[in-house]
């Protein structure tokens, strides 16, 4: 990168170890703050499971609400850690390094909060054991192959143990650095995750051998995560507007667009937390910004071609569905907003260099990407099930009830409270990956002219 400041091993095992040897009165008070909230949410979902959910605006026919809106907005996180560090590990960009832990760390607490959305909305939890294994064959409670609720579970905990895998063969070097640094009973934790780590030719070699498989392994599993998570809705072709076969790469690729906002504002809020100003610099979030105009470009692109399709049916119910999502209120707010935080506000901002290199412009725009991504999911799903039939008993609308906006809530605050209880035992930034762009950068002479370059043997 262009920008680089000149940094000794000792400064940097100094500045990222920093969040872990520091304890700032600020630091416990919002962590505790964000655990209250997700205390209260305990409490709501216990009420929840104590009353039933009567509690909830579910109702005939809209049986699905704000959970399952979220559970498809932490799933779609969830993939930035691999698009930032398995794709861009493959290819050996260089502007990846700051950003790659926290996507990993963001993709594994994203898994872990979404997994308890379909928990919580199923009301009984401890019968969701039906939904996956077949433990009751007399009365015929056995999950249905064919469906694609079926097909989930097993993805999302393959996506979630080869992502914690990948986090944690990256860690090792650097917990062995903080290994060193500690004594007492974190020396021993340290010690034993670090599994023996001392930094030789054959373990370097090793380790990134294992980086390298696994970012290659992770790749389908990526695709494939949302790729289901789309046919959940895609394979119920009772319901117009979600029997689309172009859902899952549209699913795939706002997933990408949204996770990758929502790491470039985990990134700007650690750097301004921990004082990381020399590794996570504006030419990153330049970078980061003008792969998001790509991403969201190609995702507005999916989302002409899945609204066109429904009208190019000229189904009737179709036509009715996407008059109600864009004409008919509230859902015409929802459908406008999304299409402004989402696209129509962020991608022309981030076309300006000063606007990538702004820190309150890019943090305003990255949460408003993960805003309008949150409603894109929610119009999809309840105007979707809203529809009019024959029966008028069957008519119904949806309001969310407190309990959901809580629970809803809190699912924000744990992953903001787990992300930083990390940074209190790892590091947020690998300590290897930083050491290793310094011992590569160089310069070139291009005429007169000496000029910034990365050095590596291949």
């Amino acid at each position: 990168m262009q920008e680089r400041v000149k940094l000794t091993d000792a400064q940097i095992n100094k500045d990222l170890l920093r969040s872990m040897e520091e304890n700032p009165l600020w630091y416990w008070l919002l962590v505790g703050a964000l655990g209250l909230a997700v205390l209260v949410a305990f409490a709501a979902v216990a009420y929840m499971f104590n009353r039933g959910l009567g509690v909830t605006g579910l109702n005939r026919p809209v049986m699905w609400g704000f959970f399952i809106t979220n559970f498809v907005f932490w799933i779609g996180i969830s993939h930035a850690g691999v698009m930032l560090s398995a794709i861009l590990r493959l290819v050996q960009a260089e502007w990846r390094r700051p950003a790659t832990r926290a996507a990993e760390v963001l993709t594994v607490f994203s898994l872990m909060t979404a997994m308890t959305m379909p928990l919580i909305h199923a009301g009984r939890p401890w019968r969701v054991m039906y939904w996956v294994f077949p433990l009751d064959w007399a009365r015929g409670v056995y999950p249905n192959v064919r469906s694609a609720l079926v097909w989930d579970p097993s993805a999302v905990f393959t996506y979630l143990t080869s992502s914690i895998l990948f986090v944690f063969i990256a860690l090792i070097p650097d917990i062995a650095v903080a290994r060193d640094r500690t004594t007492g009973w974190k020396h021993v934790l340290y010690s034993v995750l670090a599994l023996g780590w001392r930094g030789s030719v054959r373990q370097w070699k090793l380790q990134l051998i294992a980086g390298i498989l696994l970012s290659a392994v992770i790749l389908p599993i990526f695709v494939s995560v949302h790729s289901i998570v789309s046919w959940d809705f895609a394979a119920a072709v009772s319901v117009e507007g979600w029997h689309s076969t172009v859902f899952a790469p549209y699913f795939v690729i706002g997933a990408v667009h949204s996770g990758v906002s929502a790491v470039v504002t985990v990134m700007i809020i650690l750097r301004s937390m921990f004082k990381w100003q020399d590794y996570i610099r504006l030419e990153h979030l330049d970078a980061l910004a003008k792969l998001l105009i790509v991403v969201a470009t190609t995702w507005f692109f999916f989302f002409v071609l899945e609204f066109l399709f429904g009208l190019y049916s000229l189904e009737g119910p179709e036509i009715r569905l996407r008059e109600m999502q864009v004409f008919e209120m509230p859902w015409a707010a929802f459908f406008v907003a999304f299409l402004v935080c989402s696209y129509f506000i962020p991608v022309p901002m981030w076309l300006f260099r000063s606007v990538r290199r702004s820190i309150p412009l890019m943090i305003f725009t990255t949460v408003l990407v993960n805003v309008g991504m949150w409603l894109e999911r929610f119009i999809i799903i309840v105007p979707g099930l809203a529809r009019k039939q024959g029966l008028t008993f069957t008519w119904g609308g949806y309001t969310p009830s407190a309990v959901e906006i809580i629970i809803v809530f809190a699912t924000f605050c744990m992953v903001s409270m787990l992300v930083l209880l990390f940074a209190k035992v790892f590091p947020l930034i690998p300590i290897g990956d930083a050491k290793e762009g310094v011992v590569l950068e160089d310069e070139i002479k291009i005429g007169k002219v000496k000029v910034p370059a990365i050095m590596r043997e291949d």
